[in-house]
């Protein structure tokens, strides 16, 4: 999500700084280029040769350790596209608020221009006093982010407000800085992962969908500068919507419920076609037989019924489905966009073992209404999802 953007954190002395190690590490996994720069303050609390291997960078600590032409500072500033301070402290919240630059972090956010991102930790009386928040409300006047702190147990012995936020938290406010752009007026809503259908408290039915193409659809569409809204069977976090499902029924509401003012739908989901006709309240028990039967209902056809709800609603957003096919993937995929009646299906051929479920590689084929096909080659998800996308504009 962040491939070739450069993360420039500034760790600053309190006890929270250890976390930030893991914070680096979700920067880097993402594809970011992550710099870190101390406070001399920081260095009590976390070892600069940790940071650097982390970041497989330098880490910055003196003002003055000039190695080209420009001041370290303004170096820093040109190259980061995100400053991302935390833990941030009472000190460097003042500090920063009334423009007093006599360190090297302090000098980089005055010279910088792009997005900072602030997440306080400290005591709670300190996160208390009236001077802070009038810093803070100063720093969010000319557009600084905060990511508030959170209520708990401080290392101080207090009990109250002043934790640092989850790192998930930063890390999202850090991906929505970086990809924000003009709104595009548009609406996506898209399915992800396989429906959970249950035969009892401890048993279901369900297919091996990884939910990780629905979920590259929906992050590449975030970038696009779409309102995204996620409907979703795995457990994710994002800076966008996320409906969290189970079921075919729940996913078919979830959908509904976002119809009526959506430009996009996108069903990326495998919804299970058959649902238990009861579902025991208690664990079955293993009887003498070698056999059990259970009874199954047909789910809904959540794409056809969206289908032929769009035909007769005044909203009619583009309505994109997908099939997973083991042989025949064309005819197959020419007939099941006839029944349908989308604009756009989508056919994966689930075969293969380099693509489809649980790979982070896919190759498809995009039909129209017309039977015309198109074939995306091999590539990630991530690369699919953004030709899907220009596809159906």
């Amino acid at each position: 999500m962040l491939s070739g953007k450069n993360v420039l954190i500034g760790i600053t002395g309190g006890i929270a700084a250890y976390k930030i190690c893991e914070l680096i590490r979700m920067y880097k996994r993402n594809g970011a280029n992550v710099r870190v720069i101390c406070t001399p303050n920081a260095l009590n609390f976390v070892a600069k040769l940790t940071l650097q291997n982390l970041s497989q960078n330098e880490v910055g600590v003196d003002e003055f350790e000039v190695s080209d032409f420009k001041p370290e500072h303004i170096s820093y500033a040109d190259e980061a596209d995100v400053i991302v301070i935390a833990p941030a402290t009472a000190n460097t919240i003042s500090k920063i608020a009334n423009g007093i630059c006599d360190n090297l972090l302090t000098s980089i956010v005055c010279a910088f221009k792009k997005p900072v991102i602030i997440a306080p930790a400290m005591n709670c009386n300190m996160w208390g006093n009236p001077i802070i928040q009038e810093n803070l409300k100063k720093l969010k006047a000319v557009g600084y982010q905060i990511c508030e702190p959170e209520s708990g147990y401080l290392a101080c012995g207090y009990n109250g407000v002043g934790r640092l936020c989850t790192l998930e938290k930063i890390f999202d406010k850090t991906v929505e800085a970086l990809h924000a752009k003009a709104s595009s007026g548009r609406k996506v809503v898209i399915t992800s992962g396989g429906t959970i259908e249950e035969l009892d408290p401890v048993r279901y039915i369900s297919n091996y969908s990884s939910g990780k193409m629905g979920l590259a659809l929906a992050d590449e569409a975030f970038k696009n500068g779409d309102e995204v809204v996620l409907v979703t069977t795995k457990e994710v976090e994002r800076p966008y919507k996320v409906v969290k499902v189970k079921s075919a029924l729940e996913m078919q509401n979830a959908v509904n419920n976002e119809f009526d003012t959506a430009n996009v739908i996108i069903m990326a989901a495998a919804v299970a076609d058959y649902r238990a006709k009861n579902v025991a309240p208690q664990k079955m028990k293993k009887t003498s037989s070698d056999e059990i039967t259970i009874e199954l209902v047909k789910n809904p056809d959540i794409l056809k019924e969206l289908c032929d709800k769009k035909a007769v609603s005044k909203n009619s957003p583009l309505i994109v489905g997908f099939c997973a096919e083991s042989e025949n993937l064309l005819n197959n995929a020419k007939e099941k966009i006839q029944k349908k009646g989308c604009d756009f299906l989508v056919a994966n051929d689930i075969s293969r073992k380099d693509i489809g479920f649980s790979s982070d590689y896919n190759e498809v084929t995009i039909l129209d209404k017309n039977g015309n096909a198109t074939q995306l080659e091999r590539a990630t998800k991530t690369e699919i999802a953004r030709l899907i996308l220009d596809y159906i504009k």
